[in-house]
């Protein structure tokens, strides 16, 4: 009888440490199945449409982290950008862009169209983004269609451009007529003191990778996720 008793006390005084054996292992179960679910989810893709505020940009990958992180799914960005170009190129590009298979593309094409020595007039740079963006709705009707403002310009960068807010009007306004999404960098980069922000962008046109990051990824990632962000 005093054996049975005391097998019983020690099954009891087992029974917690079992318990606690127990819940851990469900929980890591569950760890590793959540982890595996969000593993198993598809890369969410973005195309970056542009000029060499893109292609020279170097905030790629920070989207890529930083939404990711937020979304708890893969993200990849891949880039269909040249430095120099105007919409013009980009007419020639929509191929590329569409070959991708984008859930998102973020677009900057006004940058070079409004350089004078580029001889894309305001009309024209209007009917070219008119033409590229309405080729991306109907080739990708399921995409997000993101139509971006981006840094401002300054030195002699900026004087060749003097009427660069006219186009980046212009863009906006044709993507908002088609129900598209606009974001505009420029309030973010303008909040620098005119020391940093000429630090930032040393040569009047393109921003060091890292300043470009921090300022353009966070506007980015809480424009696309909304809400939804799970960081």
């Amino acid at each position: 009888m005093i054996g049975l008793r005391l097998w019983r006390t020690a099954g009891i005084r087992r029974r917690p440490a079992y318990a606690l054996v127990l819940f851990l292992a469900c929980l890591a179960m569950f760890s590793v199945t959540r982890d595996s679910y969000a593993e198993g989810l598809p890369p969410l893709k973005i195309v970056a449409f542009g000029t060499s505020l893109t292609a020279r940009g170097g905030w790629q990958p920070s989207l890529e982290t930083g939404l990711s992180a937020c979304l708890q799914r893969p993200v990849k960005v891949e880039s269909v950008a040249k430095s120099g170009e105007t919409s013009l190129w980009a007419l020639t590009q929509v191929d590329r862009v569409v070959a991708g298979q984008p859930d998102i593309v973020l677009i900057e094409l006004y940058a070079n169209d409004a350089a004078l020595q580029r001889f894309v007039s305001l009309a024209q740079s209007r009917k070219n983004i008119g033409d590229i963006l309405d080729q991306l709705r109907q080739r990708l009707p399921r995409a997000r269609i993101i139509v971006m403002a981006m840094n401002p310009f300054s030195g002699l960068r900026g004087l060749i451009r003097p009427f660069v807010g006219s186009y980046i009007s212009a863009h906006q306004a044709v993507a908002q007529e088609r129900g598209l999404e606009f974001v505009d960098h420029q309030p973010n980069w303008q909040r620098l003191t005119p020391g940093d922000l000429a630090a930032a962008i040393p040569d009047g046109a393109h921003p060091l990778p890292d300043i470009a990051s921090k300022i353009i990824v966070p506007e980015l990632v809480k424009h696309i996720a909304g809400g939804n962000c799970k960081e």
